[in-house]
């Protein structure tokens, strides 16, 4: 591996004394070498990397991501779902258990793990609450966590046994499991295509209120206190479900939470044309669940940004809107969103690097001499085209596919491997 020297970086990382200031790093052999100022190249054979206007910070980590191995392989497999990874500024990624056989055993997480040694990204499998994901009876979550899953989730399932998911909490308590929620009601959303109000009445489909992703909040942040235990909500998208669990926080509930990327930059107005591109779950909803989501980032609430990458073959998307697959890529297009959210490149590292890393209770990796580099370099002003070229996904169901982006990443650094774009 050759030497690797970024130049005039602006650091962001929370725990570094040179945070907020613009500094070099030199790498020799996978390791932080050096920090400082005007740093020299200790040969010629060294890569030397200009980081002026470009922000230095600890690798990006998404929470919901879904790939289709194993079983589900022409949608993604490991090596094209790492690539976009990659390309997005992540270092690590937690799959969600959304596959075919579900992850819900010891010999499935142990083959993610295995399939997925010494590659620049991390893979972090999420075991299955239920066995198959049918919310019936536990899984093997104990076995599963002390063969690397990283927490527990019927992936875009809801568990709507009360009981299960009360039991799943308690057992998961005795070794410190965490379990993501992905909160809907499944009698009220019902069959809904998208979210329930004026766009959905406009249009004549059936809606998926609100309501039924606030009603499983609130009924598992009861569980939640009622046992003492952690819990996680995946893709919250409601503003009431904002403030259920800011009320939760204050009141000392363990609670955490994220917000796909998506729902930060689009509404149910995108859906006027019947784009199945835009069609995703929890639906996209209105303007003021969108300001919600994105105050709820800023007061603290909302820990975490995850892309919720859902790829598809194009047969799966390119057919009428009702039959249409929920979900869209997003790994590459995390960054862009989120700086097109107003979000400023302080609050996007607290969201996609530092607090996944809390969540999951994962040691942020640190910008010291002496460690392992694990960071990205991303450039804020940079624009770029989402298009075949650039798409590193097998999947290309992204209503984002041919738009002009601002917001790029130029070099991922992990495991003594880079990706320089």
């Amino acid at each position: 591996m050759k030497n690797l020297l970024i130049q005039s970086a602006t650091i962001l990382h929370p725990q570094s004394p040179f945070n907020g200031k613009e500094a070099d790093v030199l790498i020799v052999d996978g390791k932080i070498s050096e920090i400082g100022k005007k740093i020299t190249a200790p040969n010629s054979k060294t890569v030397v990397i200009s980081g002026k206007g470009q922000f230095l910070s600890p690798g990006f980590l998404d929470i919901n991501v879904n790939f289709g191995e194993p079983g589900l392989e022409t949608k993604e497999d490991i090596d094209t779902g790492c690539l976009a990874a990659a390309a997005g500024g992540f270092t690590a990624v937690a799959l969600m258990p959304n596959t075919q056989p579900p992850i819900h055993s010891k010999a499935e997480v142990s083959y993610l793990i295995n399939k997925s040694q010494n590659n620049l990204v991390d893979i972090l499998p999420i075991g299955c609450i239920s066995h198959n994901r049918e919310g019936k009876e536990m899984a093997e979550m104990f076995d599963m966590q002390m063969s690397g899953a990283i927490a527990f989730s019927d992936g875009n399932r809801p568990v709507s046994n009360a009981g299960l998911m009360s039991r799943a909490l308690l057992y998961t308590k005795s070794f410190n499991g965490l379990v993501f929620s992905y909160a809907e009601d499944q009698d009220i959303a019902a069959k809904g295509k998208m979210n329930e109000g004026v766009m959905s009445t406009f249009l004549g489909m059936k809606g998926n209120p609100s309501l039924a992703e606030e009603l499983m909040v609130s009924r598992d942040l009861y569980l939640a206190e009622y046992n003492e235990t952690r819990i996680h909500f995946s893709t919250i998208s409601t503003a009431r479900s904002v403030d259920l669990i800011r009320k939760a926080k204050k009141a000392g509930v363990k609670v955490t939470c994220d917000v796909a990327a998506h729902h930060l930059v689009l509404t149910e107005d995108e859906l006027e044309g019947f784009d199945s591109q835009y069609k995703v779950k929890p639906p996209l909803r209105t303007k003021a669940d969108q300001k919600a989501l994105i105050a709820g980032l800023k007061d603290g609430t909302i820990d975490a940004i995850v892309s919720q990458h859902t790829p598809h073959e194009i047969e799966f998307k390119n057919v009428e809107f009702e039959i249409a697959a929920f979900g869209i890529i997003g790994l590459q297009t995390v960054l862009p969103i989120a700086l097109k959210a107003g979000l400023s490149p302080e609050m996007i590292v607290e969201k996609l690097a530092i607090g996944p890393r809390k969540v999951l209770g994962l040691a942020i990796p640190d910008l010291e001499v002496g460690n392992s580099a694990n960071f990205i370099l991303f450039n804020p002003s940079e624009e770029w085209t989402l298009n075949e070229e650039s798409n590193k996904s097998k999947s290309c169901n992204s209503p984002f596919i041919g738009q002009a982006l601002t917001g790029k990443v130029k070099l991922v650094y992990n495991n003594d491997q880079y990706i320089i774009s």
